[in-house]
C-alpha cells in the first residue's frame, strides 16, 4: 500500500473531510478498517491506517520509556490520537481538538505520504513546500543516504564549531 498524491479538500461544518476513492481503496475502506488521526509534525495532522499506526507504536515502544523527550512525545501523541472510520460517503470526522491543533478552517490539503496521510492547513503546506522545493535534490540524497548530504542543522553545527 502506497499512499500518494495531493488533494485540496473542504472541511464541512461537522469537521469531516472527504477521502478520494483511490486513497480509500488503499486504506481498505470497504473492510471498514479503523484509521487513527494524530498530531503530525510541522503543524500537520497524520492519518494512519491501523497497520502503520501499530508499526509507529512499536518503534516508539523500542525507545527508552525513561527518556524525558520520549515520554513527553508519547504523552502528547497518544493522548490526542483518535480512532476514526470512513463513513458511507467516504468522509472521516477530524476530532475538534486536532482541528484546533493544526489550525484547520474550511479547507485543507490532504497528502499521501507513503504509509499515512497528512492533513495541512493550505497556507502552511504552501509555505512548507516552497521553503524546501529548491533543496529537493539534496533532500533526496539525504533520504536515501544520510551520510551523503548532512542536514542543515548538522552543517550549521559544524560551521559554528
Amino acid at each position: 500500500m502506497f499512499l500518494t498524491g495531493k488533494f485540496l479538500r473542504s472541511l464541512d461544518e461537522k469537521q469531516r473531510v472527504a477521502i478520494p476513492k483511490l486513497l480509500r481503496e488503499c486504506l481498505g475502506h470497504e473492510a471498514q478498517r479503523p484509521l487513527f488521526v494524530a498530531p503530525g509534525t510541522d503543524g500537520s495532522l497524520a492519518i494512519y491506517p491501523e497497520e502503520s499506526f501499530a508499526r509507529l507504536a512499536g518503534r516508539l515502544a523500542a525507545n527508552s520509556p525513561t527518556a524525558r523527550e520520549v515520554r513527553d512525545y508519547r504523552r502528547l501523541f497518544f493522548s490526542q490520537a483518535t480512532g476514526v472510520k470512513i463513513d458511507r460517503q467516504g468522509r472521516l470526522r477530524v476530532p475538534a481538538g486536532l482541528v484546533e491543533w493544526a489550525k484547520l478552517e474550511s479547507e485543507a490539503v490532504l497528502l499521501g505520504v507513503q504509509d499515512h496521510l497528512e492533513l495541512w492547513r493550505p497556507d502552511s503546506w504552501d509555505a512548507y513546500a516552497a521553503q524546501r522545493r529548491d533543496r529537493y535534490d539534496q533532500l533526496a540524497e539525504a533520504a536515501f543516504d544520510p551520510a551523503v548530504a548532512p542536514s542543515e542543522d548538522a552543517r550549521r553545527h559544524r560551521a559554528e564549531h
